[in-house]
This record gives structure tokens, sequence and C-alpha cells, in this order.
């Protein structure tokens, strides 16, 4: 069977304000896996599915834009 992945990507441009999760971690659909900055905004990005996370491609500070995938979940 193959692993299914999962990216969750940026829904936003804007700076990675905050990472909420750490390679490792188990994470349920809706999770806030982590929290952009954008024009003094902050916004959640949330998981789309289950998963655990395997991947972390950004850091805090980082400006990242709409599309970026930031966190890779596999089963």
């Amino acid at each position: 069977m193959v692993p299914r992945v999962v990216e969750v990507e940026a829904h936003i441009t804007g700076t990675v304000w905050k990472i909420e999760c750490a390679v490792g971690d188990q994470v349920e659909e809706g999770d806030t896996v982590a929290i952009l900055e954008s024009m003094k905004m902050e916004m959640p990005v949330e998981a789309e599915d289950a998963g655990t996370v395997s991947e972390i491609l950004c850091e805090e500070g980082q400006a990242v834009s709409e599309g970026d995938v930031l966190i890779v979940l596999d089963d």
C-alpha cells in the first residue's frame, strides 16, 4: 500500500508567525498547525486531514506565498 501524504499549504501570502506542531506529532483534521500573519491579522492554518507531521518546511518569521507547502503529513 502506498503511504498517503497530505501537504498543508498557506492559504494567504504572509509571514509564519508561529508553528503549532513538531515532527512526529499526531494531528486531526481541523487542528491548527501554524499561524500566519498578514496585514496585522493572525490567520490559523488548519490540517485538512488527520496524520503524523513528517516534515515542517517553514520556520517562524519566514515570508510565504499563497499555495506554499508549510507542513507535510503522512499516515
